[in-house]
């Protein structure tokens, strides 16, 4: 039986695949809603100038770089995908399964952007409306910067992927494939 604080991988996979699933159809489904109601249309402010909706179809990377190179994005976007579910092999830490649920989620939402909308596969532009005066962006993208920010935090607390703390020993009975039965306080809390 697992003790308290460890969770089977299983249950890491499912919250990190749930996560990335539930950051896909909200992504997507807000992204609809953009296109039915704000394009074609004025900027929405809604904390004056910082904060509203404006509608953008982006085809490139970050405030627009890389126009041109569509495609590239969308192959980087499918080798880290592939990256993610290998890393899934040692998943050990809840906190990595948000990190990483957030980051698939976001990579997912915009490459089905690039690769399904107009002006075509691989060339497809990201739909933003999300206007933060400096920046246009979407759901996807808050979710990929969340994950951005989980992985800092837990890299400068030292956590692994499997769960255990930088230096930390695996537990007796335990593989280097993952982790196994270890007391609650050698597991991070994250």
């Amino acid at each position: 039986m697992n003790d308290p604080g460890t969770r089977p991988r299983s249950v890491l996979l499912v919250a990190l695949f749930g996560i990335a699933g539930l950051v896909v159809a909200v992504d997507q489904v807000t992204k609809q809603l953009a296109i039915h109601y704000l394009e074609d249309r004025p900027p929405i402010p809604v904390i004056g100038d910082l904060a509203g909706f404006a509608f953008y179809r982006n085809p490139g990377a970050a405030f627009g770089m890389g126009a041109g190179s569509t495609w590239v994005f969308a192959l980087i976007a499918m080798v880290v995908l592939v990256g993610i579910l290998f890393a899934g092999r040692k998943l050990g830490s809840r906190g990595w399964a948000l990190g990483l649920g957030l980051l698939l989620g976001g990579l997912t939402g915009n490459l089905l952007d690039r690769l399904f909308r107009a002006p075509g596969a691989f060339h497809g532009a990201v739909v933003d409306f999300i206007d933060l005066y400096f920046f246009i962006c979407n759901v996807a993208d808050i979710a990929i910067s969340a994950a951005a920010v989980v992985v800092v935090v837990l890299t400068f607390r030292g956590i692994g992927l499997d769960g255990r703390r930088e230096g930390e020993d695996p537990a007796p009975g335990t593989d280097e494939q993952g982790p196994g039965p270890q007391a609650p306080e050698e597991r991070e809390t994250a």
